[in-house]
């Protein structure tokens, strides 16, 4: 078992190898082991996400490291798969690439306009069941959309948690993430995690056993 999350003192981070736990993942295989695991292209993506890293740290923002890291990847066509519930800043992150010279393609994760339905799920069981008809997300056509288009990299934008994972599995050229979606918290998920010992910790540590009951 790894249980990284647990350790305190992270000696991987400075190349402490005399001082790693039991357990570490970092003893598993050895550095030349781990290099070889990527590709010559896939080193540059590295090399330059520590570039990116080590000369804007703390500096930029998400979106201008977004720009940065394409630019020193030489990616000039962009694409955003985005959740129709973020159109606006679909449309606002879109306005801002085109404005930075990127080429631009987007696809909105109700592309196709598949019933809901033809999954089996009834319109009780919709996210709005006033509308007569709710189409399905669509991740799977957003990635090859993106790739018919020509993209180079692409951005995932709001997408929902499984939907998400089904367009990360289905693309094939590089992707990133601007910001997932979290209704409750104005899209800062992470947020949870700040108040876990708090004001929510009685709603997130008791989350599995109230929804059994």
């Amino acid at each position: 078992m790894y249980t990284c999350a647990d350790c305190a003192a992270k000696p991987c981070r400075s190349h402490k190898l005399d001082e790693l736990p039991r357990n570490c993942p970092t003893a598993e295989y050895s550095e030349e082991e781990n290099l070889n695991r990527y590709s010559e292209e896939e080193r540059e993506m590295a090399y330059c996400s520590a570039r990116v890293e080590g000369d804007f740290y703390c500096q930029i923002t998400r979106v201008e490291e977004i720009m940065e890291y394409a630019l020193r990847m030489g990616y000039k066509h962009l694409g955003v798969a985005f959740c129709v519930g973020l159109s606006r800043e679909a449309a606002a992150f879109v306005k801002i690439l085109r404005a930075n010279h990127f080429v631009v393609d987007s696809v909105c994760c109700k592309n196709g306009s598949v019933p809901k339905s033809l999954l089996g799920i009834t319109r009780e069981q919709q996210a709005h069941p006033e509308r007569e008809v709710e189409a399905m997300c669509n991740p799977a056509a957003q990635a090859e959309l993106l790739e018919k288009a020509g993209c180079q990299m692409a951005v995932i934008l709001g997408l929902c948690v499984g939907h998400d994972t089904l367009f990360i599995r289905h693309c094939s050229m590089p992707c990133t993430v601007l910001a997932v979606k979290d209704r409750v918290l104005a899209h800062n998920p992470i947020g949870a995690l700040y108040m876990s010992e708090g004001y929510m910790k009685e709603r997130l540590y008791g989350y599995v056993d109230r929804r059994e009951k």
